[in-house]
């Protein structure tokens, strides 16, 4: 399977709690909420494309613990998105969730979070996607597991709280694949991961040139 991170981030590169004020706390974030009032009617239906490729689904716990709390009560057979979610298997990295709490929790990944993912990628199957879950992306990034970003990019700043590439991330250069702007001024891009590479602007015969280290 390809492993595709699937997320929606502020102009200043923010995750954190999108979806509400209580979505995620930590760290004393009390700025959730901020993607609803722009986000349209072409966002919803970039998302149920997202979840019409997914097989399995990978969370960190404080994601999975979040969805687990709202979408087993979305019943409703025609919407694709809780279909997905409740029915695919889903994988949960975690040191201390021990009880799954979400119907069809395949596994609890403990240790060694690396190698159980490369494991998981070479299971048959379309995706293994992953929503949400800030520190797990982090370590996914860094060790070159993610095969493609889908990132929803709204018009607002939030100021602080949880970013996609935080200090210290692995450096990346990326293929733009897709790029559309949304209804409401939302820009999704598709993005897949390639080298680093830097560069220098230098005057050669009264010409700028770009030279390549």
């Amino acid at each position: 399977m390809r492993l595709t991170v699937n997320t929606f981030v502020s102009l200043d590169g923010i995750m954190q709690g999108p979806g509400g004020p209580e979505e995620d706390t930590s760290g004393g974030f009390d700025r959730g909420g901020w993607m609803v009032p722009v986000a349209g009617e072409g966002f919803g239906a970039v998302v149920d494309g997202w979840f019409q490729q997914t097989s399995e689904l990978l969370f960190g716990r404080v994601t999975y613990e979040i969805m687990a709390g709202f979408w087993p009560q979305v019943t409703d057979p025609a919407d694709p998105v809780a279909a997905k979610l409740n029915g695919c298997p889903k994988h949960v990295v975690s040191t201390t969730l021990t009880t799954p709490v979400w119907d069809n929790t395949a596994s609890i990944i403990a240790d060694d979070v690396a190698a159980s993912v490369r494991a998981l990628k070479e299971r048959p199957g379309e995706e293994l996607q992953v929503h949400g879950s800030w520190q797990l992306i982090q370590t996914l990034h860094n060790e070159g597991l993610v095969d493609e970003y889908r990132v929803i990019e709204f018009p607002v700043v939030v100021g602080k709280g949880k970013r996609l590439f935080h200090d210290g991330a692995a450096p990346s250069g990326f293929e733009v694949v897709d790029t559309e702007v949304l209804d409401g001024g939302a820009v999704y891009r598709v993005l897949r991961p390639t080298a680093f590479a830097s560069a220098t602007y230098a005057v050669e015969d009264g010409r700028e040139v770009v030279v390549e280290p």
